[in-house]
Order: C-alpha cells, then structure tokens, then sequence
C-alpha cells in the first residue's frame, strides 16, 4: 500500500470517513471488554460488529416473546465480591453490574444414571461415596488437596493486571510477594492438567467427570487443557459457600453491561458493520516496521481510521482473512492459519408450554451418553440450558425457554459445501438434531408436543452469524504443546483479544484476553491507576 507522506496523527479524513483512536472488530465478551477498559483509559473507541446484536458468541435474541442465550449458559462469580473471574474485574473497572441469580445444583444423566450434583467443597464428595464408595472420597480429597496451591498459584497475579510489553513487569511487581511463594506451582500450570491428574486420581468415574469438566472450559480433555484452567475451575467451583448464576435476562445481559460501560465514556458500538479489510500504511514488503494497522474498511466501503491502534476480537483464522497479502511476514501467517481447532455445535432453541411440568426443574442438565467414546466424540455429550426456571422473564407466562446444543463435537467437515436452502441441508439438520432431542425427552419426555418455537442452529448458522472460520468453537492448542500468543501482531497498530490469544475457550478466558489487550495498549500509569481503583 502506498505509505502516508505524513504522520498519521496530522491526517484529516475526508467528512466522509470516521476518525478514531481505536477500532475493536467485533462485539464479543473479549472484544467489548477491551473495549469498555479502552473507553475508561481515555480513548476514543469504535466497536465495529458484523451482527445486528451485540455479544459474539454470547449474545441474546428473542424469537415470539422468548428471550435465548445464543452460547454459554453456565456462569459463576459475576456476582460474588471474592471472585477472581476477569469478567467480574472488568465490570468492576468499568463500574457495571450483572444483577443475577444463584443456585447451586445441575442435573446429571451420566452412563452410571441420573444424579443431581451440587458445587461446592463437601457435596460431589456424597455423590462420590454413593456411587464409588469410601476410596474415591479419599482420591477426590487428596485432589483438593493438591489442587488447593495450584489455584493459590493460578490467583496469585489477577488477569486484570497483565499487559503485554516493558511495563509488564511493573504493572506485576506489586504482587511479587503473593507469587514468590508458588513460583514451583506455576511452573505446573502451564503443562497438562492430565499430569496432576494421574498423580492422584485412579478411579475411572472421577477421571471421566474431571475429562468432561475440562472439555466444558477448553474443548480438550484433561491432556490437552492447562492446569491453571482448572485450578482456577476448583478455586471457583470446589470451596466452601460457592454458588451457580444466572443473569437475569440472560447471556446477552452481560454483553449489555459492557456495552453500557463503553458508551457512558464515549465509545460506540456500530452494529451491522461488517469490517471487510484491516487497512495498512507502508510498504510491508520493503520496510515490515515501517507497515501500521490504520483503521478498518466496511462493507460498502466506508472507512474508519484509527489514531492508535486496531484491536481485532475476530478469531485467528478470520482475522488473518481481513489482513492484506504481504501485511505480516509468510512464517507468521502459515504458523497463524495453522492453528488446531474446535469442532462446532448443534444447537436447539425451544419455547415450550409449560403446563403441568414439575416445579423442580433445574436450570441445567449435562447428558453423556457414553463414556468408552471418549469425551469429544461427535454427539457424546449435550447440554440443556433451561433458565427461564430461574429467570421467568425470558419467556412468557406458563412457558419455558429451552437452549440444548452439542458443544464443540460437532465436525464441520459433514456440513462443509452445503447450501443453506437445500434439501439436503435441512434433512441433516433434522439428522443431527436427533440426539438433543432425544437427551431432552430424559427430561421432558413429551418435549415435542409442547414446542412453539423450534430452531435449530448448525456449524453453518455459526459460520454465517458469528464469523467464526469453520463454525469452530475456538483454538485447540493443547497444552504443552503449544502457547497462546497473546494479543501482540508482528503488525505495528494491530492488536487481537478473544479465545485466540489466551488459554480456555469460555468467558473467563475472553475477558483476560480483553483486559491483557486493553492494559497493553493503555499508558502504564493509567493501568497502575485503574488497578488501584478497582482494589489490587
């Protein structure tokens, strides 16, 4: 591209074109934090968001007077003042709340039968001595026990206080004396959990709950997802008083918290904004440090410049695709584009009829069908999101709204190349719905005759709506093999926050991935001083 002939900052845009300091591409959880921390440090911010609706992957809609959660459905520590959540950091520096409300219970339809197990430090410990008996107590103790540092070690340095450059170790100093003594732990976090794991743990039940907790945080089992992810699963889920949340009106909630924080400091979200290139200046292929991200062209070709940086929430595959040929080097783009990934979901959204179903209804139900498959084979395990039982606004009076998909197990290779109007296109639908279906009817046998609204969503529907490559649910980068790259680009301006820059796919994850990016943009006295504000 041809360079400027002038500093960027002294080049006025045509009145035509919009003039900003950064762009974030895209609304998810991990780009609107970074976006709401960037609001707060001072800077002027425009989230550009492909979709009518703000949120990613974690957005709301409602369809009849039905209110659905697109994604995620299983929250913690969004309301709890001791939680070490990043998401509840993030809303705490931006001064927004997520009202929302507890439990403590999910169900369970596991090949071993139908249980109902509770958070908490004591309660899978009675499920255990029923099921197992006295010697998987003990084994599941002695976990806590090993796990009790590592996550000591995981929280010893808040998400919130990362940045990613000189001042990295400034902005850490301050908790050198919380992480001094758990410098041998840390080391253990970064391999696989699967190392703890068969230090302590032989009975078979436990090793396959532990298998499908860590393929809900990071679609991996235990040899492929960190230690630190589930040492900070056990520090919030495994100790005593902890409790289950559900945000009233639901995932989108969330992203409406932040979308309030970024605009009461000036930012702006622009929705149906489709970003088509990341615009560059200089001439990458003679002088790659004299190349900067400069702003974003949209589809229909209006153009947003960017004073300081463009932060990129796409994932790493589509963020590559709006990045012009020769604007980062050949040995970062084929590393980038190779990273393993997730497979994608099934999802079924339902409002029902309520009539006559049981009052005690759990918000969440988790069905594996078998566990001699394996934790990710295709179909083995689905979810059931049932919060309208918590939250009643989310659906009329006397009805239900019902989420259930398959996460992360669903081959995208099966529905590659299909048109979206075809025949053949609605006859799999209906093929690979079958199996939520038929794990719903465990709970509500008569679910088909209670439906008002039914739709059904695809690795394709993924693809279409979230802009994610291949519909996937994120990076699989199995731990020990490989590192998150965190949110620097070897392009001067370009920034990328979301899961494909930090360790776990969920929530947790993406809100440090917007913080880290945020804080490594921010000046490092605004960063001290914001971490001040919020406690640390």
């Amino acid at each position: 591209m041809t360079p400027l002939s002038k500093p960027f900052d002294s080049v006025t845009p045509p009145s035509e074109e919009e003039l900003t300091d950064i762009v974030v591409i895209g609304s998810g959880i991990g780009g609107l934090c970074c976006a709401a921390l960037l609001a707060q440090y001072g800077f002027a911010v425009t989230v550009c968001e492909s979709h009518s609706i703000a949120g990613g992957a974690a957005h709301g809609f409602s369809r009849n007077g039905y209110t659905f959660d697109s994604g995620p459905s299983l929250h913690s520590g969004l309301s709890d003042p001791h939680s070490a959540h990043p998401l509840k950091q993030v809303l705490d520096a931006i001064g927004e709340t997520v009202p929302c409300v507890t439990y403590d219970t999910w169900g369970c339809y596991l090949p071993e039968g139908e249980l109902n197990i509770a958070v908490g430090a004591d309660p899978f410990c009675e499920v255990l001595q029923q099921l197992r008996g006295r010697g998987a107590v003990q084994e599941w103790r002695k976990l806590q026990q090993v796990m009790e540092p590592l996550a000591a070690a995981a929280k010893a340095i808040p998400p919130t206080a990362l940045r990613w450059d000189w001042g990295a170790a400034i902005a850490t100093a301050r908790f050198a004396p919380a992480v001094l003594p758990h410098l041998g732990n840390i080391v253990k976090l970064t391999g696989p959990f699967s190392r703890v794991m068969d230090e302590v743990i032989q009975d078979p039940f436990i090793r396959n709950w532990l298998d499908l907790l860590c393929f809900l945080l990071s679609g991996l089992p235990a040899s492929g997802t960190s230690a630190a992810e589930m040492a900070f699963m056990f520090a919030e889920w495994y100790r005593p008083g902890v409790v289950l949340e559900y945000p009233i009106g639901g995932s989108g909630a969330i992203a409406d918290a932040l979308v309030r924080g970024l605009e009461k400091q000036g930012g702006r979200l622009r929705l149906n904004a489709h970003v088509e290139q990341v615009l560059v200046a200089g001439d990458s292929l003679r002088d790659s440090f004299a190349s900067r991200a400069v702003g974003v062209r949209l589809r229909g070709g209006k153009v947003i410049h960017a004073r300081q940086a463009v932060v990129s929430n796409a994932s790493v595959w589509d963020t590559l695709k709006l990045l012009p040929q020769d604007a980062v080097p050949k040995s970062f783009r084929d590393r980038r584009q190779g990273t393993p990934a997730c497979e994608s979901f099934m999802h079924l959204h339902l409002g029902i009829d309520a009539a006559g179903l049981p009052a005690d209804l759990a918000c969440h139900y988790i069905i594996v069908n078998d566990w001699s498959q394996g934790i990710t084979a295709p179909q083995n395990v689905v979810l059931v999101s049932i919060p309208s039982v918590l939250d009643p606004s989310l659906a009329p009076p006397g009805k239900h709204a019902i989420h259930v998909y398959t996460p992360g197990n669903e081959p995208y290779h099966l529905w590659a190349g299909l048109e979206r109007n075809s025949a053949a296109y609605q006859d799999l639908k209906q093929e690979r719905a079958e199996v939520m279906w038929q794990g719903l009817e465990r709970i509500i046998p008569d679910i088909r005759q209670r439906c008002e609204v039914t739709l059904v969503g695809t690795p394709l529907t993924h693809e279409r709506f979230l802009r994610r490559d291949r519909g996937s649910y994120g990076p699989a980068i199995a731990a020990g093999s490989g590192f998150f790259p965190g949110p620097t680009t070897p392009l001067s301006g370009l920034f990328c926050c979301g899961d494909s820059t930090f360790p776990g796919i969920g929530l947790p994850a993406v809100a440090a991935s917007g913080a880290i990016a945020a804080n490594t943009i921010a000046p490092l006295h605004k960063h001290l001083a914001l971490l001040k504000a919020i406690g640390f």
